[in-house]
C-alpha cells in the first residue's frame, strides 16, 4: 500500500498487515509530522512512486508510581496528562488503581475502562472515554480487582497482560500516562512491563524516602527483564518552606539523583480542592503555585521550555 504524507508530500510504501489493529495515525520519517492513515491512502495515486518508508508513531509511555501511598501519584498523573493535552499533545491517561480516582479528578463517570479493554468485553472505543480536548482516559475502579485475579491465574506471560492490551493503541497518542496504586501487586508489575519511563513522586518527608529506597529495590528486579525501563524523573512533592527538614531532604535527593530530580511541587491547598469540582489544577486555579509547578513538570517531560509561554 502506498500513502502520501499530507505535510511534505513524501510517498511511502507500507505493509498494511503490519499495522496494529486500531492504529489510525502514522509519523512521516521525512518531516516527522503525524497524519491520519486513511486520509493519506485516499490522497495517494495508484501509480505513485515510492521514495521512503514510515513507521507507526511510538507513544512515550510514562508510569507515575511509588509503592508508598500519599505522595501525590494521582494528582501528578492527572495534572501531567492534562498539561500535556493543553500543550497540544494527544494523551491517554490510564488508571490502574481500584479506587478509580483519576476519572473522579477530571469530573467524568466512564461506563467502562481498563478491565473491559483487557478482557475484550468491549471494543477500545467503548472503553476509552474522552476527558478533555487531546485527553482520553482508560478508567480504573473496583473491577480491577477481578483483573488482578485473571493475571494471577495465567500459567505464564501474566506480566505482559497490559502490554498486549495497550500496544495496539500506541499509534493514536503522543503520550500515555499510567497512574498506579500504592503497594506491589500483579497489576503494578504489569505496569512496569508496559511503561518505558518512570516518574516517582516523593513527598519531602523521611518515610517517603524510605519508600523510595524500597521501591528502587523492587524496580531493579524488574529491570533485569526490562532493560529499557528507566527511572527518569523524581518529583519532590508537598514542599513547604516553613518546614526546615524539607530543604534537607531535597538536598539529599539532589545529591543522590542529580538531574533526575524535578522542580518540587509546592504545598498548595488548591491541588486538594480541584478534584472536588472535577477539574485539573489549570482549570481550577491557573495562577496558583500548583498550576505553575505542574506546568514546569510538563516542560521537563517534553523537553520543551517554551510550552505554556
Amino acid at each position: 500500500m502506498v500513502i502520501v504524507c499530507p505535510h511534505c508530500k513524501t510517498k511511502h510504501e507500507i505493509d498494511e498487515k503490519k499495522i496494529p489493529q486500531n492504529v489510525t495515525m502514522a509519523r512521516c520519517k521525512g518531516c516527522g509530522n503525524r497524519f491520519a492513515l486513511q486520509e493519506a491512502v485516499e490522497a495517494a495515486p495508484a501509480s505513485a512512486p515510492v521514495t521512503t518508508g514510515i513507521t507507526p508513531p511510538r507513544a512515550r509511555i510514562i508510569g507515575v508510581t511509588l509503592s508508598k501511598g500519599g505522595v501525590g501519584k494521582t494528582t501528578t498523573a492527572v495534572n501531567l496528562a492534562a498539561g500535556l493535552a493543553l500543550a497540544g499533545y494527544r494523551t491517554l491517561l490510564i488508571d490502574t488503581d481500584t479506587q478509580g480516582q483519576s476519572s473522579f479528578c477530571l469530573g467524568i463517570k466512564p461506563n467502562a475502562g481498563l478491565t473491559e479493554l483487557v478482557t475484550e468485553e468491549l471494543t477500545p472505543p467503548e472503553c476509552i472515554a474522552k476527558a478533555r480536548d487531546n485527553l482520553d482516559i482508560l478508567a480504573g475502579g473496583k473491577s480491577l480487582a477481578g483483573l488482578k485475579r485473571i493475571i494471577d491465574r495465567k500459567d505464564f506471560g501474566g506480566e505482559m497482560t497490559l502490554v498486549e492490551a495497550i500496544s495496539p493503541l500506541e499509534g493514536n497518542y503522543d503520550y500515555i500516562i499510567v497512574d498506579t496504586s500504592p503497594g506491589w501487586d500483579p497489576l503494578t508489575v504489569n505496569v512496569l512491563f508496559l511503561v518505558r519511563e518512570i516518574i516517582t513522586p516523593v513527598s519531602l518527608e523521611v518515610m517517603s524516602l524510605q519508600g523510595l529506597v524500597e521501591f528502587l529495590k523492587s524496580l531493579s528486579a524488574i529491570q533485569k527483564y526490562r532493560k529499557g525501563l528507566e527511572l527518569k524523573y523524581i518529583l519532590p512533592t508537598f514542599r513547604d518552606k516553613r518546614v526546615k527538614k524539607s530543604d534537607g531532604i531535597l538536598e539529599k535527593l539532589h545529591g543522590v539523583y542529580g538531574d533526575k530530580v524535578c522542580t518540587p511541587i509546592r504545598y498548595n491547598v488548591r491541588l486538594s480542592e480541584a478534584p472536588a469540582v472535577g477539574q485539573s489544577i489549570y482549570e481550577f486555579a491557573p495562577g496558583s503555585h500548583g498550576a505553575l509547578d505542574y506546568r514546569e513538570l510538563v516542560r521537563k517531560v517534553t523537553g520543551n521550555p517554551k510550552v505554556f509561554k
